[in-house]
């Protein structure tokens, strides 16, 4: 069993920078790959990034090169330091944690934590 629980999502304004921190329990942490998703209003939930649990890192293209995935496994924390943030990059973020499947996959993922707001406005 694994609990996540997101923290450091704001109200920014467009070109500033943000770090999402998800902290998560269970002794396993360090076997799942953890990846991070948003879900602007009236859209559906997409990838964002991933960290597998051999700390191999995937990105969506639409904010690679802007956004890095990082995990502490001795803190089980994963974190996500999103630069240059743009007013489309809005939305409800979410950490996940899975076992095995397709990364890019929200369907792969067993666990989920309760997501964190991000708005960037000027």
């Amino acid at each position: 069993q694994v609990q996540l629980v997101e923290s450091g999502g704001g109200l920014v304004q467009p070109g500033g920078s943000l770090r999402l921190s998800c902290a998560a329990s269970g002794r396993t942490f360090s076997v799942y790959n953890m990846g991070w998703f948003r879900q602007a209003p009236g859209k559906e939930r997409e990838f964002v990034s991933a960290v597998t649990w051999s700390e191999i890192t995937y990105y969506s293209d639409s904010v690679r090169g802007r956004f890095t995935i990082s995990r502490d496994k001795a803190e089980n924390m994963v974190y996500l330091q999103m630069n240059s943030l743009k007013l489309e990059d809005t939305a409800f973020y979410y950490c996940a944690a899975q076992n095995s499947g397709n990364i890019y996959y929200a369907s792969s993922y067993d666990y989920w934590g309760q997501g964190t707001q991000v708005t960037v406005s000027s």
